[in-house]
């Protein structure tokens, strides 16, 4: 398997300052909008957009949660193993308000329909924006486009995105391109 780098660390600090700017321009001073991270892997990336946003526009009030898929996805039941849930916190009333949905990779679409049903759970959005880290273009299954992107790849079906965290163990967060040798 061969791995390529897509984003490290510095590149990573670039990309959430650009995102953190444009969710000022489209939401400040952040009234009507609530940032939510997608359950699991969408929370990290979340996790340092909401804390960039924090030091950038330390007078806003941001609005964050987190909502977990894993109950609303198509494929839910068609497998044997265990699924792990994780806790959904979505700390405000989505009625009327603009939600920020928060993923790490953008692959078939499918994640992002579940997490968008389980939203509704907790009121009607006035509307849902899409913001991903990576944006795999060519994979979709469903009509999801992102409305903030962090980068956007062509990739085969032999290729996979690793999203890595420093905080999970990894010696810097970075994104790889991973290649499996046909």
């Amino acid at each position: 398997m061969s791995n390529v780098t897509l984003i490290d660390n510095n590149y990573l600090g670039l990309i959430i300052n650009r995102l953190c700017y444009q969710l000022i321009e489209n939401h400040f001073p952040f009234d009507n909008c609530v940032l939510i991270g997608l359950q699991p892997r969408g929370v990290y990336f979340a996790d340092k957009m909401v804390e960039r946003l924090r030091e950038i526009s330390p007078k806003s009030k941001i609005h964050y949660g987190k909502v977990d898929p894993t109950f609303y996805r198509d494929d839910f039941r068609r497998s044997d193993k265990t699924l792990l849930a994780q806790p959904t916190e979505i700390p405000v009333d989505l009625e009327g308000k603009t939600v920020v949905l928060i993923d790490d990779v953008l692959y078939t679409g499918r994640t992002i329909r579940a997490g968008i049903a389980g939203l509704f759970e907790y009121g009607r959005p006035k509307s849902v924006e899409l913001m991903v880290l990576i944006d795999r273009r060519l994979s979709r299954q469903l009509p999801v486009e992102p409305n903030y992107v962090g980068l956007s790849i062509d990739s085969y079906d032999n290729q996979k995105v690793k999203v890595m965290w420093k905080h999970e163990g990894a010696t810097d967060d970075k994104v790889l391109l991973l290649t499996e040798k046909e």
